[in-house]
């Protein structure tokens, strides 16, 4: 965690979170807001940066000195927005790409030297659970299916009545397929998963989480404010993959580290659905980020700082 100074008279609390993936960084800072007994955290900044930190690691097995150094950079680009942002806490958390460098840590250590930011290197259970404390908030007591997608894996969570009833982790990922290193058997195991978890007999909806299911979804045509189906999506990943990746970036206007990685993603959510028998998917606006800012805040309240 990261403390920054107040300079303002008056008292806002602000909290951060980082998201080191294996494709980009995220910065995402939000306000504490208090509605009588209720609390809700509104979003006034958010960055993203294509650190790409995924081929490294799936290609060499360790970070390389030039990720190291423009990450290094980014977390202090980062550091003084917070800081001119007035944030109270920040919390840094690193996933697929950094656990699974053999440097990771060691390269955490130094970052946090030269910086300030402390980065935790999570497994993914642990990057499962902070995604589902804030998307559980979405959900009603039909069956869901989780399904999260980032560069270097996929998380998948079942819940019914609101409960989470099970979930597994995958080396299979947008930046990992796109690099050819699925781990062998990957697909099977998340098809075997599915077919052993999810009941068939009983409605079952796919909830989405990931920067490449918003992204479809706001190209897709919808069912309602949050929802669309899957062959909504497969429409639209089959309309990108017919452009090159030169095209995709100048006429469809896609980032150039989202154009070569979403149809890859696309592939994952579909798939998962196909076998989990559900044509429909909701996409809260959610994801880790939030998760960490909430446990940020929970953790402030512990030490009765708020």
């Amino acid at each position: 965690m990261v403390s920054t100074k107040r300079y303002s008279t008056q008292y806002v609390v602000k909290l951060a979170a980082i998201d080191i993936g294996s494709n980009a960084a995220r910065l995402q800072i939000s306000t504490v807001l208090h509605n009588d007994d209720t609390i809700s955290f509104k979003r006034v900044e958010y960055v993203r940066f294509p650190l790409r930190l995924g081929h490294d690691v799936f290609n060499f097995g360790a970070l390389t000195p030039e990720s190291e150094a423009r990450t290094t950079k980014l977390m202090q680009v980062y550091k003084l927005l917070m800081e001119l942002h007035e944030v109270e806490e920040c919390m840094a958390c690193a996933t697929s790409a950094m656990r699974e460098a053999t440097n990771g840590h060691e390269v955490a250590r130094r970052i946090e030297a030269r910086t300030g930011v402390k980065i935790h290197i999570i497994d993914g259970q642990k990057e499962a659970d902070l995604i589902n404390n804030v998307v559980v908030q979405a959900l009603d007591d039909r069956q869901f299916l989780h399904i999260d997608v980032g560069g270097g894996s996929t998380e998948l969570n079942l819940y019914v009545n609101r409960q989470k009833l099970n979930s597994k982790s995958f080396k299979i990922g947008s930046v990992r397929l796109l690099e050819g290193k699925e781990i062998k058997g990957g697909w099977r195991k998340i098809e075997d998963w599915v077919q052993d978890n999810v009941d068939r007999t009983r409605e079952v909806i796919a909830v989405g989480t990931g920067g490449n299911i918003s992204k479809l979804f706001n190209l897709a045509s919808k069912t309602s404010d949050a929802s669309t189906t899957r062959t909504e999506i497969e429409r639209i990943r089959n309309y990108i993959a017919g452009f090159s990746q030169e095209d995709r970036i100048n006429k469809l206007r896609l980032n150039a580290d989202r154009a070569d990685v979403i149809v890859p993603a696309a592939d994952i959510y579909i798939s998962v659905m196909k076998w989990a028998g559900t044509n429909d998917i909701i996409v809260p606006d959610l994801g880790l980020k939030d998760g960490i800012i909430q446990l940020v805040y929970a953790q402030l309240v512990k030490q009765k700082r708020v």
